[in-house]
């Protein structure tokens, strides 16, 4: 069974906005206006809701935040899930950890002493997470992650696309690190592939940048507007302001 194998939904398929990881160039300088946008305004950085509600700007789509994660931006029954990394570097990382939900053992299968049997664990954690593909994918045809890497002081962007898999889970075997958290490793390749947080449940992807991703800069400086200017425009006044007794 290939890893990559995805589910897919009794509804019928409907055409993908674009072929998976090839993001069009308009969508990437339509999210720069949009990152420029908030600059002028007074935004220093970008979360991942920040992103999210680009990228559905950017293309078309409808952000809905799903409290799974996976589900941030949709359009015509396809579904994204929005994330954004700090990197001091971007063009030349070639690696990220992507926090990917909270996938808790002792919730979902009850296993109290998660260091106990941590291969059980490690099962468990991956179980939670591919359980989360499969509801999303129960609902649109195609599920994917879409990735910005920032550093917004230096405007310097990276940006690319996966599809969003379930794991084999004997395809990979589980460690306790020296932080006392979990670490998965590819089997053969020992290749560390997640983290797993006992306190907090954390869920990590260790995720490489592919070649083909995304790098762009944007090259000016953007001033910020100044935030009487912002009142001005849009004609406030005090009398909006209704105090309730």
């Amino acid at each position: 069974m290939n890893e990559k194998t995805r589910l897919r939904g009794g509804a019928k398929q409907r055409s993908s906005l674009y072929p998976l990881g090839e993001i069009p160039r308009e969508v990437a300088i339509e999210i720069c206006r949009w990152i420029v946008h908030r600059l002028a305004v007074g935004y220093t950085d970008l979360d991942g809701d920040g992103f999210a509600g680009i990228f559905a700007k950017a293309i078309g789509g409808k952000y809905k935040k799903s409290p799974l994660g996976l589900a941030d931006v949709m359009w015509n029954g396809c579904a994204w899930s929005a994330k954004t990394v700090q990197s001091q570097n971007p063009f030349s990382a070639t690696a990220l950890r992507l926090i990917s939900g909270r996938n808790s053992p002792s919730f979902s299968q009850g296993i109290t002493d998660p260091l106990k049997d941590v291969e059980a664990t490690g099962r468990a954690v991956l179980s939670i997470w591919n359980k989360r593909v499969n509801q999303v994918l129960g609902e649109h045809d195609d599920l994917r992650m879409v990735i910005l890497v920032r550093n917004m002081s230096a405007r310097e962007f990276v940006l690319f696309e996966d599809e969003t898999v379930r794991y084999i889970a004997g395809n990979y075997r589980w460690e306790v690190n020296k932080r006392g958290n979990l670490d998965g490793f590819e089997k053969g390749a020992d290749v560390k592939k997640f983290t797993w947080q006992p306190h907090g449940s954390q869920f990590t992807i260790h995720r490489t940048i592919p070649t083909a991703a995304s790098k762009f800069k944007i090259a000016p400086h953007v001033s910020v507007v100044d935030a009487e200017h912002i009142l001005r425009l849009v004609k406030f006044r005090p009398d909006w302001i209704k105090f309730q007794s």
